[in-house]
């Protein structure tokens, strides 16, 4: 009988341990997975002003004008010049629109940034449609390079319909770089997207 109690009880702790390390597993999945959850989260519903991409302008464009500002910065430690060149432009919802962006490395050695976005109202993020845009990809300059880099969007019809964005007529585009580390090399010259292609500026 005692030993049937200590085989029952040595199978328990068994399972129990099994339970244990597939919850902690579990739960180290969720983690390492929650940040591409997160994105992707964001960039479907437009949570927190994430922005969305496309493929295509629509084939309408409405009558109404909406004022879109350009905001950029730089993270802590970047010696990078960033900046729009155009600071604002108004836009009818569904039409097709390209700005540059002029970034200047100021550092004695090449650097390799990223740019993060986000629009505000955050509410307006889903209705913000980018067709391509340098933020894309990583940006490398050399020293004392400037390049412009532009991203190509539409703002969606459809923000006119919805009864908590119809109201909206100034939106501003915020773009954050920040320094990657050990990216591989890509040309700021270079980006797979013609219309929104980084150009270097001497």
């Amino acid at each position: 009988m005692g030993d049937r109690l200590t085989t029952t009880k040595r199978r328990w702790r068994g399972a129990t341990l099994l339970i244990l390390l597939a919850v902690l597993a579990g739960m180290s999945g969720l983690t390492a997975a929650s940040v591409p959850l997160y994105r992707i989260f964001c960039g479907a519903t437009g949570f927190g002003g994430t922005t969305q991409r496309a493929q295509s302008a629509p084939s309408e464009t409405s009558t109404a004008l909406v004022k879109i500002s350009f905001d950029a910065q730089t993270a802590p430690g970047l010696r990078w010049e960033f900046r729009p060149l155009t600071p604002a432009v108004s836009v009818h919802p569904g039409a097709q629109t390209e700005v540059f962006f002029r970034a200047v490395n100021h550092s004695a050695t090449t650097v390799t940034a990223r740019a993060v976005y986000n629009v505000t109202p955050a509410k307006i993020g889903i209705y913000f449609d980018k067709l391509q845009c340098f933020c894309f990809n990583n940006q490398t300059l050399e020293p004392g390079q400037k390049a412009d880099m532009g991203v190509v969007f539409f703002v969606d019809p459809d923000m006119l319909k919805d009864p908590d964005t119809r109201e909206v007529r100034a939106i501003t585009l915020s773009y954050t770089m920040f320094p990657v580390a050990n990216a591989p090399p890509q040309s700021a010259a270079a980006s797979p997207a013609p219309l929104a292609a980084a150009r270097s500026v001497n």
